[in-house]
């Protein structure tokens, strides 16, 4: 996944932490630790042995086409306790095949404000991981879209109900169904639920049209807030 050039020292440059996302009492330093001017995510995780068993290129490129989800390529991000002044570091991993995706927290290093001091109990239980996980993830891939499945069938925004078999038909005309864009939506989130790397070229096939026009109505979807952000350097 190519990560954008970060801009001197801010750890909010991919989006996948912002100072918001935190709850009262910590805080998210412009700097990346040890005064860095680069993102160290890549080193850090090679020192702890994450990258272990992924190591060559094409390890990677087969992890980063796999239908799980990855292990490589997470992000560490410094934070800090407003009172206590302890320092955590906490590791962003995107789960691009949950559904929906979302990020979670996938490792944790704690550095007392002292060097030397002691970790102790009430520290650990002062970082509150699932509100910083529900923060991120409500900002990156809030959904206004509901899959409401009553006797099999998925209820559409306009009340009509659809099967899920249906999901995997041509879905007709923009212009003439009322629900176009949240079927759309529904495709493109089964395919990946099944697997699919680039659900857009699957789109263009179903749906007998162009792969840009696939890939119009899907970034339509998104705009509408029916499809989550698109992951950075993967198609579809």
């Amino acid at each position: 996944m190519p990560a954008p050039t970060p801009r001197p020292g801010d750890q909010s440059y991919d989006d996948l932490l912002v100072a918001d996302d935190l709850p009262e009492g910590w805080y998210l330093p412009n700097r990346f630790p040890g005064e860095r001017d680069d993102d160290a995510s890549e080193q850090i995780d090679l020192a702890l042995g994450y990258n272990d068993g992924v190591t060559t290129e094409s390890q990677q490129e087969a992890q980063r086409a796999s239908d799980k989800n990855e292990t490589i390529e997470g992000r560490w991000r410094y934070i800090e306790h407003t009172a206590t002044h302890t320092r955590v570091m906490i590791r962003l991993q995107r789960q691009l095949y949950a559904v929906p995706e979302e990020i979670r927290i996938t490792g944790v290093i704690y550095l007392p404000w002292r060097p030397g001091d002691p970790v102790t109990s009430q520290l650990l239980r002062e970082l509150p991981t699932a509100r910083i996980e529900a923060a991120i993830n409500k900002r990156l891939f809030a959904m206004k879209r509901t899959e409401t499945i009553t006797g099999g069938k998925i209820v559409l925004p306009s009340g009509r109900k659809v099967s899920e078999r249906d999901l995997l038909k041509p879905l007709g005309d923009p212009k003439k169904d009322p629900d176009f864009y949240e079927l759309v939506a529904l495709q493109h989130g089964r395919l990946t639920q099944q697997g699919d790397s680039n659900p857009s070229s699957t789109m263009a096939q179903i749906n007998g049209i162009a792969l840009s026009t696939a890939q119009g109505w899907v970034t339509k979807a998104r705009d509408r807030g029916l499809l989550p952000p698109g992951r950075r350097g993967r198609a579809g």
